[in-house]
């Protein structure tokens, strides 16, 4: 008897078999509950006359791509596809039936779960047409040598991902599986996009996976690409036009609207926000804690840690392979080779103690440990003067931060927070708030270390002024408050927000009222900086 594997492996390669089965045995059902769409089969046929209704109401818009692959992502896209078809646009979804980006599937399985796929996003009718990328005939099709670099690019950035480290071999399994993924939907998407010319196409994260590859694809063509992401809040979205939204690129935000007092409101409002991360509490229609416990005080944390006088500085870690560390180098080869190097600093220099903080989200990853690099940096073992965090003490990040003379950062947020603090920061890495006047930015090895060595040499020289903390706070208001924009939906809580915004109500008089202009960027309307978001009425968030 052949093995189940080899059977489907045969099998999947012939004419019509998958096909055959699907009909006669699956009678509509997902595979399995990795690649499920059935709340989104129930919800089509409202939203579908929603839509329409509001479609014969808009005027004629543009001709958009909206790409999504993995089920929640597919879900997502789907709706706001419908939402752009009921404003007018003329759109296109297009999918890859992937329920796993890391795993394996046989074509047998896969093409069963496209059918499934098409069966379900057929329901939206003819106001969001359902393309699938798998069935496109592209894989011959020979990419330009700058877009096979970027697939290459991407499949590196997808292993670095998938598995939290920021070294990978080439000649992995789980780069080949990203390699040949991500070659096939760049042959599809190009030879797609080049037949169909939309003018605008709308990605997901635009950075890893077939998303990353999609959008290089579209730029490569010149077509306006939007990308988008979800952060901690309710009710918001990040936006990028012709870039990457994972890079949070906040100089047009800046430029626009930097350099103004902020009013008594707004002032208030990112200091209650500041307060609630440093109690480690909820806030408003932020979803996550960022601490696991509240704060006991900076001299209690320095008992603890058994510091002295000497002067404090503070290590923050981001959390190895993160999407917001990967590609963010700016002297360094990685986070990981200056987090080597930065320690090997400080064990010479008995005379600094040096704190570092390993980010909690270790605790909910499965890469190495910024404790790994620690032994293999110091592997006769810490000196006195340096001290180690781990991920799951009973420690309170703030309560370090308020006993510190210097703060080290790669792109974590607490090294705003500790500029909002008046401590000085060295920024390492490609953050946001990089560069926006109250950090410390070396470009070069020599130039880190040269600085390192003069704010050590005198660090009440180098705390923040008057002028620099009021800017770091406005700054952390534009980035909280203005960066993200008022949207219905969350990726996380999808369900849940449609409860508060159905679509008819997002399409209506009011939903247009808080959420109109967003789809507006999203639909290629360059964003309006100047303009401050209109938030979204308490009791409307989900």
């Amino acid at each position: 008897m052949i093995p189940k594997n080899i059977a489907k492996h045969i099998l999947g390669e012939l004419p019509l078999t998958a096909e055959t089965y699907w009909y006669l045995r699956q009678a509509g059902k997902p595979l399995n509950k990795s690649f499920s769409l059935e709340a989104l089969r129930k919800g089509l046929p409202a939203w579908r006359a929603q839509a329409a209704e509001a479609a014969r109401r808009a005027r004629p818009g543009k001709k958009v791509l909206i790409f999504a692959t993995l089920h929640y992502w597919i879900s997502h896209a789907t709706l706001s596809g419908l939402a752009l078809a009921g404003l007018g646009h003329e759109v296109t979804l297009a999918y890859l039936p992937y329920g796993r980006w890391q795993q394996p599937i046989n074509r047998f399985d896969l093409r069963r779960q496209n059918l499934y796929a098409s069966n379900v996003l057929q329901q939206a009718g003819a106001l969001v047409q359902e393309v699938s990328f798998l069935n496109k005939d592209s894989r011959g099709i020979e990419l330009p040598s700058q877009l096979e670099r970027e697939v290459e690019e991407v499949s590196f950035r997808d292993t670095q991902y998938s598995l939290q480290v920021e070294e990978v071999s080439p000649g992995s399994e789980l780069y080949r599986l990203r390699q040949e993924r991500n070659r096939e939907a760049a042959q599809a998407a190009l030879a797609w996009m080049e037949r169909e010319k939309p003018q605008v196409v709308v990605i997901p994260n635009g950075t890893i996976l077939e998303f990353g590859v999609l959008y290089r694809v579209a730029r490569h063509l010149g077509i306006r690409c939007v990308t988008y992401e979800f952060g901690e809040q309710r009710n918001r979205i990040w936006l990028a036009q012709d870039a990457e939204v994972m890079r949070q690129s906040t100089e047009a935000l800046w430029a626009a609207r930097g350099g103004r007092d902020l009013k008594p409101m707004e002032l208030e409002q990112v200091q209650a926000l500041f307060a609630a991360r440093q109690k480690a509490s909820l806030w408003e229609n932020f979803s996550r804690r960022w601490q696991g416990v509240p704060s006991k005080g900076g001299e209690q944390v320095r008992q603890a840690l058994s510091l002295d006088e000497r002067p404090v500085v503070l290590l923050a870690t981001n959390v190895i392979g993160d999407s917001l560390t990967l590609g963010r180098q700016v002297f360094s080869d990685s986070m990981t080779e200056w987090l080597e190097r930065t320690l090997q600093f400080f064990a010479g220099k008995p005379g600094v103690q040096l704190v570092v903080r390993i980010h909690p989200g270790e605790l909910i990853t499965k890469g190495p440990s910024v404790g790994e690099v620690v032994q293999r940096a110091l592997p006769g073992g810490l000196p006195e003067n340096i001290h180690l965090v781990a991920a799951d003490a009973a420690v309170n990040t703030y309560d370090i931060v308020a006993i510190a003379d210097l703060g080290l950062v790669y792109t974590t947020t607490v090294g705003l927070e500790m500029a909002m603090s008046g401590i000085p920061v060295i920024a390492i890495g490609q953050t946001h708030y990089r560069g926006k006047g109250f950090t410390l930015d070396p470009d070069s090895w020599a130039g880190y270390l040269e600085l390192l060595d003069q704010v050590l040499a005198n660090p009440a020289k180098y705390r923040l002024t008057r002028q620099h903390l009021d800017r770091a706070w406005e700054y952390a208001y534009r980035f909280f408050f203005e960066y993200p924009q008022p949207f219905p939906w969350h990726l996380v809580h999808l369900w849940e927000d449609l409860q508060a915004w159905p679509l008819e109500r997002v399409l209506g008089e009011e939903g247009q009222a808080q959420f109109g202009e967003t789809f507006r960027y999203l639909a290629g309307e360059p964003v309006d900086w100047s303009r401050k978001p209109e938030l979204v009425e308490q009791g409307e968030q989900a």
